[in-house]
This record gives C-alpha cells, sequence and structure tokens, in this order.
C-alpha cells in the first residue's frame, strides 16, 4: 500500500504573504489564462504541494479533488519523481529526437508493458491534444481514408484535429479542421436514444454508429476516436458490449479505434488503462491505438504519446511518417515517466485508487445522494467520480451555473479544491488518497451541499 500519509503531510517551508499578493499582480498583469475572459479573473494563487495537499503563501492548506486537471495521479512531489527529474537535469537535460537515449527506452517499454498484448511502441508528445493529434495523422495515412468519427460528449484537447474531434461547446470557435464527424455515445442517465436500459442504450448507440458511417461511406473514414471512459463531459463509463460493438463495427469497416485514455489512464479508473477494466470493457477488445498524457507522469513535465500496434508501426517501416516534434521523448519527461511507473507499480497505488473508489468514494457519495436531493445522479470508478446535479430529479434538468458557483465556494471555505464542468461537480483526487483523507473531503461536500440549498 502507498505511503501517501507522510507525503501528504509534509511541512511545507517557510512562507511569505507578500510572494502571494506578488505572484497574484505579475499574474494579472502578464498572464493570459485559456479558457477564460481575461478581465474579472482572480486565481488562486498556489505556494506547494504534496501528496494530495497544496497550500497558498498564508500557510492554508487544501485537499486537491481537483487533482490539478485530473492529471496528479501519483500525487505532488512524489520524492521518487522528483529525484529522477533531479538526476536527469545533471546527466542530459536535452536531446534531439533522433537519437537514441536510454531513459527514452525506457519509459517506452514500461509504457508498451502496461497497454499488454497487441501493442508494439510508442510515439512521444509533449501532451494529450498532440498525441491526438498523431493518432489521427496515423490512422490517416494507414487507411488512405480521411474522415474522423468522435462523440458529442467528448473533449481531446485544443489544436487543430484534437478540438475537432471535441464534442463540446469549445470546438465551436476552433472549427477550421476537416473531415470530423460526431455521433451520441451512450449515456443512459441523459439518453438521446429514448432508451430505459442500459441494453437498450448500448444497441441503439451502436446501430446509430453504424449508420453514420454508412451513409456518410464507410470508404471515407479513418477513425473512431472514444474516450474509454470520457472525462470532462461526464465520466460515464460505455454500458456493457459497447467497446465490444465499436470494436466489431472497426473491423467491418476497416476503420482505426483511437481510444483516447489522456485523463482516464494510468490509475484513474484503478486500472493502468481504463479500457482494461471489467466494468469498462467485460469482453477485453484491444484498440488500435492509445493517446495517452497527464496520469503518466502526473504532469510533472509536460509529456503526452501513442502507443501503437503493431501493424500499423510497420506501416511505417519503409514509408516515412510525416510527423515529428522537437521535444519528443524528452529526457526530462522520461525520466519522470520511468520514475511515476515504478512508483505507482512497487507503492500499489493503482489499486490503492481502485481500492478507495470501491470501499470509499463510491460509498460515500451515494451517501450524500441520499441526503442532497440536488445530487441526480452519481458516477464512476477508482478516483474517477461526478455528481450529476439536477434542480428536479424526475425532469433532470440540470442546475444553473450560479448553483455551481456557489458549491465550490463552499468548498474552498472549507479548504477542498474542487473539479467543476457544467452541471457537475467532478470528484478526482490524486490515486495515492487515504481513505482519512476521503472522509475529510465527503464531510466538506455534505456541508457544501447543506449550505447552498439553505440558500
Amino acid at each position: 500500500m502507498t505511503d501517501t500519509m507522510n507525503r501528504s503531510h509534509t511541512t511545507q517551508p517557510d512562507l511569505d504573504p507578500a510572494d502571494g499578493a506578488r505572484a497574484l499582480e505579475l499574474d494579472r498583469q502578464y498572464v493570459f489564462h485559456s479558457w477564460s475572459a481575461q478581465g474579472a479573473l482572480a486565481p488562486f494563487v498556489i505556494a506547494g504541494a504534496a501528496g494530495c495537499d497544496v497550500w497558498t503563501y498564508d500557510g492554508e492548506r487544501y485537499l486537491d479533488f481537483s487533482s490539478q486537471l485530473v492529471n496528479t495521479n501519483i500525487g505532488h512531489s512524489h520524492p521518487k519523481v522528483v529525484a529522477a527529474i533531479q538526476h536527469q537535469a545533471a546527466e542530459l537535460a536535452t536531446v534531439a529526437p533522433a537519437h537514441a537515449n536510454l531513459v527514452r527506452g525506457e519509459a517506452a517499454r514500461r509504457i508498451v508493458e502496461k497497454a499488454g498484448p497487441g501493442f508494439a511502441k510508442v510515439f512521444f508528445t509533449n501532451g494529450g491534444a498532440d498525441a491526438i493529434e498523431n493518432a489521427i495523422r496515423m490512422a490517416r495515412l494507414t487507411t488512405r481514408k480521411h474522415k474522423v468519427l468522435s462523440t458529442f460528449r467528448s473533449y481531446h484537447g485544443n489544436t487543430g484535429a484534437a478540438i475537432a474531434a471535441t464534442g463540446d461547446w469549445r470546438r465551436m470557435p476552433n472549427e477550421y479542421a476537416w473531415g470530423h464527424l460526431r455521433v451520441f455515445g451512450p449515456f443512459l442517465y441523459r439518453s438521446e436514444f429514448h432508451a430505459t436500459t442500459e441494453q437498450e442504450e448500448c444497441q441503439r448507440a451502436l446501430q446509430h454508429l453504424e449508420r453514420t458511417i454508412q451513409a456518410e461511406g464507410p470508404d471515407t473514414i479513418a477513425a473512431i476516436v472514444l474516450e474509454s471512459v470520457p472525462g470532462t463531459a461526464g465520466i460515464f463509463s460505455p454500458p456493457a458490449g459497447y467497446l465490444a460493438g465499436v470494436r466489431a463495427i472497426c473491423d467491418r469497416y476497416g476503420i482505426v479505434w483511437i481510444a483516447d485514455e489522456v485523463m482516464a489512464g494510468f490509475g484513474r479508473t484503478g486500472e493502468w488503462f481504463a479500457w482494461q477494466g471489467e466494468a469498462v470493457n467485460p469482453e477485453g477488445v484491444v484498440p488500435d491505438l492509445i493517446a495517452f498524457a497527464k496520469g503518466v507522469n502526473s504532469g510533472y513535465v509536460p509529456v503526452g504519446g501513442v502507443v501503437i500496434s503493431p501493424d500499423i508501426a510497420a506501416a511505417f517501416d519503409e514509408r516515412v511518417f510525416p510527423g515529428g516534434l522537437t521535444y519528443s521523448g524528452h529526457p526530462l519527461a522520461m525520466a519522470s515517466i520511468v520514475a511515476s511507473i515504478d512508483a505507482m507499480t512497487d507503492e500499489g497505488i493503482v489499486e490503492n485508487a481502485k481500492m478507495i473508489g470501491e470501499k470509499h468514494l463510491g460509498p460515500g457519495l451515494r451517501a450524500l445522494a441520499e441526503k442532497h436531493e440536488m445530487i441526480g445522479e452519481v458516477r464512476g470508478l477508482g478516483v474517477f467520480w461526478a455528481l450529476d446535479l439536477v434542480t428536479d430529479r424526475a425532469t433532470r434538468e440540470p442546475v444553473p451555473a450560479a448553483v455551481i458557483g456557489k458549491l465550490k465556494a463552499e468548498l474552498m471555505k472549507r479548504h477542498v479544491l474542487p473539479f467543476a464542468a457544467d452541471n457537475r461537480i467532478h470528484v478526482v483526487p490524486p490515486c495515492i488518497v487515504t481513505p482519512e483523507e476521503v472522509e475529510r473531503a465527503l464531510v466538506a461536500y455534505d456541508e457544501a451541499f447543506a449550505a447552498v440549498a439553505a440558500g
């Protein structure tokens, strides 16, 4: 089991509140923030972090139940990962991707081994969005087709093809990539198919997918991009049979299945990759390409990549792959991956995430739903959960944005750093979280819901 208790309570260094004020001043003067109107921003200033805690320059500690952007799976400042980065910086801080380097090979080997049979090589990128970009590039080049299918309830990144593959509102100001189509995937709680059971939802979603492919022309569709468990869109696992059905459709029409594991991978669902889990993929079907980032090294150094099947990798044995990045396989990132995967393996961190979901987070969140009418549905597994918040459980009408804003404020008052998306609060602590930390957070969620309900 993990030694998270010691790391989460690491003594913070001497702090000066004046540094916090200076950090905010500099941010507001010089930093341009993503996904924001700049004028009214008042960002939360973080001075440091360890384990599941972050703290301010005023010395206030917060439980990080956002994992920042759902990526600090191994927790903050894991000593083994920090030491590996420091050692690598002293030994070889950077190297061109055309050269070979031991730590890059070790990182790739570990990732392929965790992906399991059916995978051969890794192409490293700078993050999740360009992992999606390059997976799409590989699919288009190997199939000699151009269209890409994805779902409306999805987020795949903010580069050209990745944002075009995204289903939510963020693609609309950014639709300049070509050949992208979207379908509705299965999501029984907010079904687009008038389904009343998981089986109906699965069957109708697969029929919708196949009919779309047939109507668009199977000879034009290169890839289907799917988050194994959609994250920002709501954290909902596919029903039993869906991924097997997708695999069969892809095989039938010569389409590449790209599994987006950027958020769901490396322990988040209690598995190394979400698609490997019994709850997500009981039939055990295997994708052709896996896009990853975030949890592979908890974001300590920017990195992502594509895990490639043998057939797709072999297609470029004699043919030039027309893609590359200056920092592909950057040694600092590679060292952080090696140390992170080794620490997660040695310390049972993936197993801890699974246990926390089954024994603590899942039961605790369902108990909250019994107390608070605002919680329409609890969904999740591992340390990957969403509370779907409604004004009425019968109609399932989402709560307005103002309610989410109040909940976030109440949670911050109780020193829990939340993650919110649309009408949902996502409960996504690091994979190292302890039962005691979960209990503290559940008390805060309970009190926050009660405070908002009381007006």
